[in-house]
């Protein structure tokens, strides 16, 4: 099994130097020839190993590849940790990275960094797969930097562009920040446990709950609590929670296929599978759990808020990503992982669709992005049509869509959690339930329905897009419609993932709903009962009403409201904070510490200062010391009165 394991990892990572260093020779075909064979195998593999995990009930496999140093006692390895958690995510990955694969032949066909852009992706897909498939947290930092470094890549991929270069900066940047907690938290997991092995950390669990560290003098925090914030940390900068969340709408620089690749498998996901993988540290921490939950509550909602006023088709869908990411986190937090990585799977399949639906509508109007300017689209291009529709109602948990069954699951969840803030946010993704139908369908209406608004150049060349285009739109189409009615029961309610999550008994709310769950049709039937299909139609008619059937009035809400749109066009002035304040404020302590401490103490005080020191005593000493007989005499008389004076006073 070792070496299938081997093969999945190595396989997308063969052919991406194939491609980065040889692309010349091989050409465009040789390139995505040989990383479509090369993502291809890894899927193949994948699905056979999750099939094995599955229906064989295969036990988990643990197995140490490569030791790269030992050093007092801790040993660095490349390992693999196979178990259905890490199975799933190989799978999803590989799936939505191959459809990506494909529909790229055709999105970059003209341009100039074809190979580049094919070594890249497949490049991306290696570091994901290091990452799911770590058995500790080095190898598991390394696919963490490592997914930070293509995307950084990827984002600036069109390099020639200011916007690019500026966004793959910012992505990077602010992915330190999350990195730094994260590498702390990694840190402070070895100081406690003596171990970087995931075996062992998770075997000594229990025993650190009385643990506690000095992160102020005089003030012991519980140290499972520190360590389970720090690796939070770190997943807020993957998985873009508010405030490490300003990086992820710029990612939309780079190319479609890139942003559907970010946004639906590889990097954002990474925080909510860290989460879950550390669910037997942070069971037994409420405080980093009520953490996890609030600020994926508000990142679910807020973030969703920004989604109505975009209109740049790309940022629109990379808001409702935000918006889902919280979500996910929000299930996490309130102990439902199983639920959590269940609407990781679901929305990575309709998140990539709806992705690649907006590149198909960017090909047909010759990169044209703004909403704006479309509409009516729907007769020219009904593959392109039906996909977006298919994904749009999975986004917005209609019934019998994929994201149905996974929201609603999700958010039942939360309402029966008993951790602290579970409240709060079960009314966020309440209340954002309504917020995505009404962002996503005014996108889909203002596209594909009413007015035509596109220019007369782009309706002269308006066609759909190649097979090689709508050919993964279909295939990601197919999953995002039907998956849920297989795998809701299995993943959620039979205790799929076994041992792969760890969830007290007192945080178990998966088996409060159990006595709930007689079927998908009946969670189909329930949906009727509930709030949340109300509140998805509501979104639905809200967005009908005011973008088809009557057009001012968001034009005078606008005005009316110019205050609120100003805040929300701004979003939050999070950006504003990121890009101009923090940075600004950064300098100005840059330049207090220059002039105090360098040019004052240093250069002034301790350089030149004791230069001019050694110089006015010289100056003195010159004085004194002339060469003069009369002057020494003088001198000693002096200093022969002084000790005579002070031997008789004393």
């Amino acid at each position: 099994m070792t070496n299938i394991y081997l093969a999945i990892v190595l396989a997308p990572l063969t052919a991406a130097l194939i491609a980065g260093l040889f692309g010349k020779q091989i050409g465009r075909a040789g390139a995505h020839s040989v990383t479509i064979l090369g993502v291809g195998a890894s899927f193949v593999l994948s699905a056979w190993v999750l099939w094995n995990q599955f229906v064989n009930n295969a036990p988990a496999d643990n197995v140490s590849v490569y030791t790269w140093m030992v050093t007092d006692g801790v040993r660095m390895e490349v390992g693999f940790l196979i178990d259905r958690l890490s199975a799933l995510m190989m799978t999803v990955v590989t799936f939505v990275s191959l459809m990506v694969h494909i529909y790229t032949i055709g999105y970059m066909h003209d341009d100039p960094g074809y190979q580049r852009f094919f070594s890249y992706i497949s490049l991306f897909t290696f570091a994901m797969l290091m990452l799911v498939m770590a058995n500790n947290m080095l190898q598991l930092f390394f696919g963490w930097e490592a997914v930070g470094l293509v995307s950084y890549l990827l984002i600036g991929f069109w390099y020639t562009r200011p916007t690019a270069i500026f966004a793959n900066l910012k992505a990077f940047i602010v992915n330190r920040v999350g990195d730094f907690g994260f590498l702390l938290g990694i840190a402070v997991l070895l100081y406690l446990t003596g171990s970087l092995d995931y075996a062992e950390i998770f075997g000594q669990a229990a025993s650190l709950q009385g643990e506690t560290l000095e992160v102020v003098d005089g003030r012991p925090w519980s140290a499972l609590t520190v360590a389970c914030i720090l690796l939070f940390v770190g997943a807020m900068g993957k998985s873009a929670q508010v405030p490490l969340h300003v990086w992820l709408p710029d990612s939309m620089e780079g190319p479609t296929p890139i942003s559907a690749l970010i946004h639906a498998a590889t990097m954002v996901t990474a925080g909510v599978f860290l989460v879950a993988r550390m669910s037997p540290l942070f069971e037994y921490s409420e405080t980093a759990l009520t953490v996890v939950l609030v600020i994926g509550a508000i990142t679910a909602l807020f973030t969703g808020f920004l989604g109505i006023v975009q209109n740049d088709i790309k940022r629109v869908v990379a808001y409702s990503t935000l918006s889902q990411l919280g979500y996910m986190m929000v299930a996490q937090g309130a102990s439902a992982y199983a639920v959590g990585i269940y609407h990781l799977m679901t929305h990575a399949f309709f998140k990539a669709l709806l992705f690649l639906a907006a590149g198909s509508v960017i090909i047909a109007l010759h990169h044209e992005q703004d909403i704006r300017r479309m509409g009516g689209l729907r007769k020219y291009l009904p593959i392109t049509y039906w996909t977006s529709l298919i994904g749009s109602l999975a986004l917005i948990g209609f019934p019998g869509f994929s994201g149905f069954f996974s929201k609603d699951a999700l958010i039942e969840a939360v309402h029966l959690a008993d951790i602290p803030g579970s409240t709060f946010a079960y009314y966020c993704v309440l209340s954002g339930v309504f917020v995505t139908a009404l962002y996503s369908f005014r996108m889909f209406f203002l596209v594909f329905h009413g007015p035509e608004r596109i220019s007369d150049d782009a309706r002269g060349h308006l066609h759909e897009p190649p097979a090689v285009v709508t050919g993964p739109l279909i295939m990601l189409a197919i999953p995002s419609l039907l998956i849920g009615w297989f795998t809701l029961g299995p993943v959620v309610f039979e205790n799929f993932f076994g041992r792969s999550l760890f969830v007290l008994p007192a945080h178990d709310v998966i088996r409060e709903l159990l006595p709930e769950w007689h079927g998908p049709l009946d969670f189909v039937l329930h949906s009727f009962a509930s709030p949340v299909l109300y509140l998805a139609l509501g979104g639905v008619f809200v967005a009908w009403y005011l973008y088809l059937y009557k057009p001012s009035i968001p034009e005078q809400l606008q005005a009316r409201l110019s205050w609120l749109y100003g805040l929300l066009d701004k979003k939050y002035y999070a950006d504003v904070m990121a890009e101009q304040v923090i940075p600004a404020g950064g300098r100005g302590i840059g330049r207090l510490f220059s002039q105090v401490g360098d040019v004052g103490l240093i250069d002034g005080l301790a350089v030149n200062g004791s230069a001019r020191l050694i110089g006015w005593f010289a100056s003195i000493a010159r004085r004194v010391q002339r060469g003069y007989l009369y002057d020494y005499a003088f001198a000693m008389i002096l200093g022969l009165f002084a000790m005579v004076t002070w031997f008789l006073l004393t």
